[in-house]
C-alpha cells in the first residue's frame, strides 16, 4: 500500500498507518531504526520492505480487510498534518465456477423452463446474472439472489433462479443457450453455459403413388453441452482459500 505526499520544503516528521482507527505502522526518520510496528490482529507488516512511502503486508487473510488511513506530519514548529484513507478488501474466491441445475434435456415452445445457478462459498458473495442466447434475461424471469452463510469466516454461497415459458424467440437455429455469469468486484469473472436442443420442425408429408404417407423424419438425440471460462487476477493463497486484494491504497496529500 502506498502513501504519496509532497513536503513542499518542509521536513518529514512522521508517517503513521492505521487500520480501522488503530495504528499498526510508524515511520519517524530521526529514530533508529526509523520504522516501528504495532501488533494488530489480521495485519502482518513486512518490515524489511516497508518504507516512509509504502507498507507491505504479508500473510494476508480475510480479517485484513478494513479501512486504512495514512497520516503524514511535518517537523516543528508547525507539525502540519494531512491524512487520507481507502478501504482494502480481501476476497476469498469460490473453489469452482457456477453450476447450472434443474434443466431437462429438451424444451419445446410452451414448456416452463426452471433452472438455478449456484456458486460455491466466497467472500463477498458472487454476483450472478442470467443470459439467454447471449442477451441479458428479462428481470421478470429472475428469482433471487438467495444467499447462505457458510462457516465462521462468513463465507457465502449464492443461487439465482431463472424461470420462464419457452417462446419461439428463445430458440436460435433450433437451440437455446442459457448462460450464468458470476463476478466478484473487478477481480473475478467466470461463467457456465448450457445449450439445449429445441423441437425440430417436422418435414412435410410426401404422398406416394400407392396413396400411402411417408413417415416424418425423426429428431436427433437430445444433447446438452456445457462450457465455461475463467478469468482471475493474480491469486495469493490463504490456506485453502484463494485471496485477492481488490483495492490498493493510493493516498495523496500536500503539506
Amino acid at each position: 500500500m502506498e502513501c504519496h505526499y509532497k513536503l513542499e520544503g518542509e521536513t518529514l516528521y512522521s508517517v503513521k498507518w492505521y487500520k480501522d482507527g488503530n495504528e499498526f505502522y510508524r515511520y519517524v526518520p530521526r529514530n533508529q531504526p526509523p520504522a516501528q510496528v504495532f501488533a494488530l490482529p489480521g495485519v502482518t507488516v513486512d518490515l524489511h520492505n516497508s518504507t516512509e512511502y509504502s507498507v507491505v503486508l504479508s500473510s494476508v487473510q480475510l480479517s485484513t480487510s478494513g479501512l486504512y488511513r495514512c497520516e503524514v506530519s511535518g517537523e516543528a514548529p508547525y507539525f502540519q498534518t494531512v491524512t487520507d484513507h481507502a478501504y482494502l478488501m480481501v476476497v476469498a474466491l469460490p473453489k469452482s465456477g457456477p453450476e447450472i441445475t434443474g434443466g431437462q434435456l429438451r424444451y419445446h415452445v410452451g414448456d416452463v423452463i426452471n433452472v438455478t445457478c449456484s456458486t460455491r462459498e466466497s467472500k463477498p458473495a458472487a454476483q450472478l446474472n442470467w443470459m439467454i442466447n447471449g442477451e441479458a434475461a428479462d428481470q421478470k424471469y429472475i428469482q433471487g439472489p438467495f444467499k447462505q452463510f457458510v462457516g465462521r469466516e462468513g463465507l457465502e454461497s449464492t443461487s439465482l433462479q431463472l424461470q420462464f415459458v419457452a417462446r419461439p424467440k428463445h430458440f436460435k437455429r433450433g437451440n437455446m443457450k442459457l448462460k450464468c455469469l458470476a463476478t466478484i468486484a473487478t477481480v473475478y469473472t467466470t461463467n457456465n453455459e448450457k445449450s439445449y436442443e429445441g423441437e425440430r420442425p417436422q418435414r412435410g408429408l410426401v404422398l406416394e403413388s400407392r396413396g400411402t404417407v411417408a413417415p416424418s423424419a425423426g429428431s436427433r438425440a437430445d444433447r446438452v453441452h456445457t462450457s465455461g471460462s475463467l478469468s482471475i487476477a493474480s491469486t495469493p493463497t490463504l490456506s485453502s482459500i484463494s485471496v485477492i486484494i481488490a483495492w490498493t491504497l493510493h493516498l495523496k496529500g500536500l503539506i
